[in-house]
């Protein structure tokens, strides 16, 4: 997602669905991705699933995985409707997560993916997620994190900086993150990263993994 990318508003479509431009031009690539690194019959938490595109879509190019969509309350109509029109089986209903809350209303997942969220919040909501996300995550279990990284403090292109500017002034304490401070806060929450993969339109794909818990 570049800058222009992330402030197109979500509109109705003639159905009544949410759009999100940016989830038209970045689903393909990232249902390969997940397609090439998702254990088959993977059960999936999507964090900050926003319009429900990404849902439906997912679902219907992988019907071997289990998708749980999961936003604020006020965004669920908006993926229930996706999740009527998709008819896909394993689109499970949308539940509430707020990532801030102790306590997850998800036990155990095979994996998580969360597309554009680690930058449009602050870093306490951040460590509060890798937190959360290392409770329900099964041991070796897998983390997608799509969306923009500084790398060496450096924005990659100039839509990044226009994006960041255009965050920080919604909210001052959010913006895009540094991939090695990222990196960092998630070793501290038990997760590893595995890969660093490249996507359209200055975007990367952040692959993590639970570590195996020590056990006497």
């Amino acid at each position: 997602m570049t800058g222009t990318d992330s402030q197109a508003s979500v509109k109705q479509s003639d159905s009544e669905l949410p759009i999100a431009e940016s989830c038209l031009r970045n689903q393909k690539p990232i249902a390969e991705m997940l397609h090439a690194e998702l254990p088959q019959h993977s059960f999936v938490l999507e964090i900050g699933s926003g319009t429900g595109q990404h849902a439906a879509y997912f679902t219907s190019s992988l019907s071997n995985i289990t998708w749980q969509p999961s936003d604020v309350a006020e965004l669920l109509p908006g993926i229930n409707a996706w999740r009527e029109q998709s008819g896909s089986e394993n689109f499970l209903p949308p539940i509430v997560l707020d990532i801030t809350q102790t306590q997850w209303p998800v036990a155990e997942v095979d994996a998580v993916f969360c597309a554009n969220v680690v930058h449009f919040v602050g870093w306490s909501k951040v460590h509060s997620m890798l937190k959360g996300i290392s409770r329900v995550l099964k041991d070796n279990g897998l983390v997608f994190f799509y969306g923009p990284y500084n790398y060496d403090g450096k924005f990659t292109s100039d839509g990044n900086r226009e994006l960041d500017e255009w965050l920080r002034q919604r909210d001052a304490e959010s913006g895009i993150k540094d991939f090695e401070q990222i990196v960092l806060a998630a070793n501290k929450a038990g997760l590893s990263l595995l890969k660093d993969i490249e996507m359209p339109a200055n975007n990367r794909i952040l692959i993590l993994q639970k570590r195996e818990e020590q056990r006497d």
